[in-house]
Order: C-alpha cells, then structure tokens, then sequence
C-alpha cells in the first residue's frame, strides 16, 4: 500500500531537512601565514563542504597581517608564523581571551635551485662560498618570521657577517622560495613546509633546532565580532582531517 502526501508538506520537508546546514552559515575571515598556503586549501575545501560556512583566507607574512589587524582589518581568526606576533596583538587586546593555543611546530631548511648537492649546516660551513657571488633568498629579516628565524640561525651559527650583504629579502617565505625556483637566486632560507611544496627546488640541509627559537604557529579568535562558526573553525584545526593535511604538508600538528 502506497501513502501519499500533500505537495506542500513534502516541499516543508525539504526545506527542514537542510535548514540546520544553512540556517547558520558564516562568512570567517581567516589572516594566516603564507607557509600555511597548501594546508588551508585543502582544510578550506573540507571545512566549508562540511560545515556550510563560508571561508576567506588572506595569506601573507604574519608581520603584514598582524600590522592588518592593529590598524582595523575585519579579520575573524589569526594564525601566526610567530607567537612575538600574537603576543603584541594579545597585548593590545586584539584577541579574544581564552581562545589563543599553539597549532603547529616547523623546521626551516637551506635549499637550492634545481639539483644540488647536500651540505652539513655547522658553524664550519662555508655558505658564502656556497653562493659564489649569488644571493641568499631570505623573508624579511627583521619582521617576517621565516626571515627572524633563519637569521637568529645564521647568526647563532656565525654565519650572518659572511653573508648578510647577499641576502636577498623578500616580503614573505613564499616570496623567498620563488626567487630560489625561479633561479634568480641560487639558495634560500625557507620553512621546510614551503620546500615540500615546490618540485623546483632541492634541500641541501636542516638548520639545527637548537640554533633559532622553537618555531611555533599559534592561532586565536580575535576580539570583536564573535559567532560560533569562529570556534568551529578553530576546533577543525584541531581535527584529524585538519592535522593530516597540516602533517602531509610537512607540520608538525601540537594541538590536542
């Protein structure tokens, strides 16, 4: 036996049946590193295909996004290459309290246009022989993470005297390693995150982790506009669809 029922009780059906997915969907500005670049797309996808919330992710150095943030930019989440930067935002009472955890850890490498081979990174090596003449492919020095951390490295090292006036600075580490795949430099200094990500250039070492800070990302929700789709992202990042693309991207995942 068939049951038949009114047109417009179907057609209420239908609507109540996806109503919890759209009711409630947000737009979540998100400012993150440009090291994250690869993880978020493929975390952007996942999350707005699950949640129906909607993402806009503006990638750049954390200096840049954090310099965003103080002077007003409508960013919802924060994710930095550099807690120094969220401390300052913290501060300023930029962040929303409670919200801030550490995400992930990172390496930095010294890599090389196309094949090279593999050098030993000790204060004995020789880097500006190395680069005969050529330039260090750096982010900014003084304000970029990558850049900090590969500086406070060469520096630990005794390597920065050497090499300091052939360093090429760039704006940020995504900047940096396309100077060095495009051979206009012959090797940089980048997250190794970042040399996962580009078949055009090689790793010729690991800085020692004991030569720089712990490189750490910490993330928060930042003050003002407060919705519940800002928390579900951050608790997303914590997730196992989160920590495998952050982990097939070359992170270290910290977040519990």
């Amino acid at each position: 036996m068939s049951v038949s029922f009114p047109r417009r009780a179907l057609a209420l059906a239908a609507v109540s049946a996806f109503a919890p997915l759209t009711a409630h969907a947000e737009d979540i500005t998100v400012f993150a590193a440009a090291s994250m670049t690869n993880a978020l797309a493929e975390i952007e996808e996942k999350f707005e295909a699950e949640t129906g919330h909607s993402l806009a992710i503006s990638l750049a150095g954390s200096s840049a996004l954090a310099r965003q943030i103080q002077q007003g930019a409508p960013a919802d989440i924060f994710i930095s290459a550099n807690p120094g930067w969220m401390d300052t935002l913290e501060e300023e009472g930029l962040v929303e309290p409670g919200t801030r955890f550490d995400l992930l850890n990172n390496s930095i490498v010294l890599i090389a246009a196309g094949d090279a081979d593999a050098v030993e990174i000790t204060p004995d090596l020789d880097l500006a022989g190395l680069l005969d003449g050529g330039r260090l492919a750096m982010a900014l020095v003084d304000a970029v993470p990558a850049g900090i951390y590969g500086k406070a490295s060469l520096e630990t090292l005794g390597l920065w005297d050497d090499v300091e006036a052939q360093v090429a600075q760039a704006d940020n580490v995504r900047a940096a390693l396309a100077l060095v795949a495009t051979g206009e430099a012959p090797y940089g200094i980048v997250y190794a995150t970042d040399a996962a990500a580009e078949a055009g250039v090689t790793v010729v070492g690991t800085f020692p982790a004991d030569s720089h800070p712990a490189i750490v990302y910490p993330a928060a929700d930042l003050a003002g506009r407060d919705v519940p789709a800002e928390t579900e992202f951050l608790e997303y990042l914590k997730g196992a669809e989160a920590r495998a693309a952050f982990e097939r991207q070359g992170f270290v995942v910290v977040a519990d």
